[in-house]
């Protein structure tokens, strides 16, 4: 037995680019063993996985966990939220899952948006306008375009649904990640039976929705490839922002500012959200309450690229100079321009590459920013620190600029794989009894050092803003428009 105090519990992170496994002690949250395999993700028009790949990599990282998986009582799993898992009659892929980056379905999403009731309906209905990242106008692109796929598939869920669907053979969700789809609706907390009859998705091939602190099922026979006991408990799972925000046993009102493939700016509400701009996604949260968000396509691997594009190092910024840089190199979620590119504004013969990359990582924190105050509560504390969370949360060309262009106090959790640890509280909570969010709190994960504020600046702020303004409707037509 492993030298730990408590049970030990197993969080997954199944994201975009690998699987991260965590064994954790659930009476102290120490991490007894990791492991971690990457994915494949196409490149191109289209952002697709196999999601057999998914499973590969879960079991890869847990056989490098060792021993201390085989004796985990419970296990979570979260996942990548938005993708479009669609599964024959025997449980097989029948094409590549669809994944939130994939933005081919933006005119979907527009037609959706207009045919049922505009923005306003789908704010009150579903909680959230939805784009080309949202699951709904995923399966509406397929039917249109892959019909004779679409008439194979015999259940369709998520991706952290499927892995969880091959640890126990029943297909469940939770209200987290279903609140992502856009055909769950937050104001029922139920699936939308108009919404899934107008893009002919027959409501018995989705998911049971379990609810939090329920158990999803136990690890079934047959699973020679992973380390787990028959039995193992198996908790709900939810999405990946969701699964952080239980990591971080965040309390209402506290804003969470994430720095992954994505950019996530998010916090825990009592109020139900119904933003009729599209700006703030209504996701549920993994345990009753509600998990406002704000959402970018590009982040940290946009700026890298730029980086690379120069041949620098990504901390080698510089400051100083006039050009604009909107790194939307995947078109673009926030500001909602599905069809745009990046776009370079104010280059001078005296600007240097360091200008260029400070400018890149302005872009990209400017639309995270601006997003902000429509997701906190009108009563929210506006002084509080930001939690700054992701992959590039240590870099200290990010927290600078977080920090001068917020001008609020930052605090990093020294805790990493949030996501994972989020997914283990929930597992921990089957054992205990005790609210996810609760045990995550008792493990101490949101501690960190706070960096102290700086003053705002507001001169970049507002020439990013009017350079997005000018160039809107050329960033609208695409790359592509003659």
């Amino acid at each position: 037995m492993s030298a730990a105090e408590g049970p030990l519990v197993v969080g997954v992170d199944s994201s975009t680019q690998s699987t991260k496994a965590l064994v954790v002690d659930t009476a102290t949250g120490r991490v007894v063993a990791s492991g971690q395999a990457p994915h494949t993700v196409s490149t191109g028009d289209g952002r697709e996985s196999d999601p057999r790949q998914w499973w590969q990599a879960l079991c890869a990282a847990l056989r490098q966990c060792g021993e201390a998986a085989h004796e985990a009582a419970a296990v979570s799993i979260a996942g990548q939220q938005h993708g479009l898992v669609t599964l024959d009659d025997r449980g097989e892929p029948v094409r590549p899952a669809l994944l939130w980056n994939d933005v081919r379905s933006a005119p979907q999403a527009r037609r959706l948006v207009e045919e049922l009731g505009g923005p306003k309906f789908w704010a009150e209905r579903v909680g959230s306008v939805p784009g080309a990242s949202f699951t709904v106008t995923k399966w509406a692109w397929l039917t249109e375009h892959e019909p004779e796929a679409a008439r194979r598939v015999a259940a369709v869920r998520l991706p952290h649904d499927y892995l969880t669907e091959r640890l126990t053979g029943q297909g469940t969700t939770d209200r987290g990640d279903a609140s992502g789809t856009g055909w769950w609706a937050s104001s029922t907390e139920a699936y939308d039976e108009e919404i899934l009859a107008r893009v002919g998705l027959d409501p018995a091939l989705l998911p049971r929705v379990v609810r939090p602190g329920e158990v999803a099922g136990t690890v079934r026979d047959g699973h020679e490839d992973l380390p787990f006991s028959r039995g193992t408990l198996v908790a709900a799972g939810t999405g990946d922002n969701a699964a952080a925000a239980l990591g971080l046993g965040l309390r209402p009102g506290s804003p969470v500012l994430s720095l992954g493939t994505s950019g996530t700016v998010y916090t825990v509400s009592g109020n139900r959200p119904a933003d009729p701009s599209g700006t703030v996604a209504g996701f549920a949260d993994a345990h009753g309450a509600w998990l406002p968000l704000a959402c970018t396509l590009n982040c940290t691997l946009a700026v890298d690229r730029i980086a690379a594009l120069f041949g620098l190092d990504r901390e080698a910024v510089e400051p100083g100079g006039s050009v604009t840089v909107l790194p939307y190199l995947d078109g673009e979620r926030t500001p909602n321009l599905p069809e745009a590119s990046g776009l370079l504004h104010g280059l001078r013969h005296d600007t240097t590459p360091g200008q260029v990359l400070q400018a890149a990582y302005d872009g990209a924190v400017h639309a995270l920013l601006e997003a902000l105050d429509l997701v906190l509560d009108q009563d929210a504390d506006r002084t509080s620190p930001l939690l700054l969370i992701g992959g590039g949360a240590r870099g200290t060309a990010w927290q600078q600029t977080v920090r001068r262009l917020s001008g609020r106090p930052v605090q990093v959790p020294q805790a990493r794989e949030l996501v994972a640890l989020g997914a283990a509280a929930q597992a921990a909570g089957l054992l205990t009894g005790e609210d996810p969010a609760a045990v995550a709190r008792r493990w101490k994960t949101a501690d960190g050092p706070v960096l102290e504020p700086v003053e705002r600046d507001e001169a970049t702020l507002e020439r990013i803003s009017g350079v997005l303004s000018d160039a809107t409707p050329l960033l609208e037509r695409g790359p592509h428009h003659r």
